[in-house]
């Protein structure tokens, strides 16, 4: 049997889509999360259910370009309508800075040292805020956890693609949620 729902079988236990995600979130990532599902519950939505509603006065549907566009475009809409909100619901914001500032935590801003002496400058945040561009990673990465409760000139090793890097930390630093 052939089609768009065929995928490979993956074993459940060693699928790394499977592992449970921490629900941790800054109050920024939260903030940008409730602006993204208002925007779609009140421009977004209505504007492609006046657009379906249109295209649907116009006639026969079944051979309705636009009809058949918007309609998928509003469904995609009030999925990730319903995602947002059904995650939003599960997310802790973390809306404080930790005890011990010294010492790698969820939100901490990390410049690492790799052995050639090459600089990352890193920030840990939650799964649902990840940035590529502006190098955010996951709490729940290989290298957040293993960079985790580690202090300013600790050591942290990580299994790469390329063989385990050693990382050595150089700076911690918090952004203070409150201001």
């Amino acid at each position: 049997m052939k089609g768009r729902n065929m995928t490979r079988w993956r074993d459940p236990a060693k699928d790394p889509r499977q592992e449970p995600k921490s629900n941790l979130i800054t109050a920024e990532g939260a903030e940008r999360l409730r602006g993204i599902l208002d925007h779609l519950s009140r421009v977004k939505r209505p504007a492609l259910s006046t657009k379906v509603g249109e295209a649907a006065a116009l006639g026969d549907r079944s051979e309705n370009a636009d009809y058949t566009y918007n309609k998928k475009e509003l469904n995609r809409v009030i999925a990730r309508i319903r995602y947002l909100t059904k995650r939003l619901d599960e997310l802790t914001v973390v809306d404080r800075l930790p005890a011990d500032t010294e010492r790698v935590f969820f939100g901490a801003f990390v410049t690492l040292e790799d052995e050639e002496g090459e600089e990352l400058a890193i920030r840990i945040v939650g799964h649902d805020e990840t940035d590529t561009t502006k190098h955010w990673i996951s709490v729940d990465a290989p290298l957040a956890k293993a960079l985790l409760g580690k202090g300013l000139d600790d050591e942290a090793t990580v299994a790469a693609p390329g063989g385990e890097t050693t990382y050595l930390i150089t700076d911690i630093a918090y952004r203070d949620p409150q201001t």
